[in-house]
């Protein structure tokens, strides 16, 4: 497991821990996909909240890809930071590691980014505080996060191709 805690933002900085109970599995004995969905986003806004000091609401969750299957038993470490924020909304990394406690085997079982808006008291999106990176993992997150949040607002036709002047930069 990634020792984060050491290059991350320490005001978002969230770590949770559950164990895969008979329940939360499939008929294989493997953590179903929705319930570790379910705890990502718990997880993620947290550490949006923490940064915010607000109520936030999922946007999007961009790409969770599966890598390897959790196995009923084990425990699952789930961390999660906000790596950028923009007028309302932030950027959330967050990371899954299971562990099979008997064995000590420790696997990455996926890592995705989450979006979420933060909400005043009368539920409308309200500004958040700037992120301020220090070290190089926290750099590079945070200069990514522009380009992540690009591609998000084309494919939801909220920006047009040509108006992504960083993703344009890649190419030129």
């Amino acid at each position: 497991m990634t020792n984060l805690t050491a290059k991350i933002p320490q005001d978002s900085f969230t770590q949770m821990n559950e164990i895969v109970l008979p329940n939360d599995t499939n008929t294989l004995h493997n953590l179903m996909g929705g319930k570790m969905l379910h705890w990502m986003d718990i997880c993620a806004a947290i550490a949006a909240q923490k940064h915010s000091n607000k109520i936030v609401v999922t946007a999007s969750v961009d790409s969770v890809s599966f890598r390897e299957a959790i196995k009923l038993g084990d425990v699952v470490t789930l961390t999660a930071y906000v790596t950028r924020s923009f007028n309302s909304s932030m950027e959330v990394f967050i990371e899954v590691w299971a562990q099979n406690i008997p064995t000590g085997e420790k696997i990455k079982s996926n890592e995705a980014y989450y979006t979420f808006v933060a909400l005043d008291s009368r539920h409308r999106p309200t500004p958040v505080p700037a992120i301020d990176p220090q070290s190089e993992v926290e750099k590079e997150k945070y200069v990514g996060a522009l380009r992540r949040r690009q591609v998000r607002l084309i494919l939801a036709g909220k920006m047009k191709p040509e108006d992504a002047q960083e993703l344009k930069n890649l190419f030129l």
